[in-house]
């Protein structure tokens, strides 16, 4: 998801999104430990994902703007 598309999004799924991204991530390194994992760049992706989600919330507290 660009970070366009996440700026779209209200406060409530943007919180929403980060807690299930984090749960994925849970997940993900819970395989990685166990040897299930099949594509490790998708920790990665979701590392990515989490931040870019934290971002445009502490945007948004901070009242900063976007074009």
């Amino acid at each position: 998801m660009k970070v366009k598309e996440l700026r779209d999004l209200s406060d409530l799924e943007i919180s929403k999104k980060i807690d299930d991204s984090k749960d994925e991530l849970f997940k993900l390194r819970f395989q990685l430990a166990t040897g299930q994992l099949d594509n490790p760049m998708k920790i990665k992706e979701c590392k990515r994902r989490i931040a870019r989600l934290k971002t445009v919330e502490t945007e948004r507290k901070m009242g900063i703007r976007q074009a």
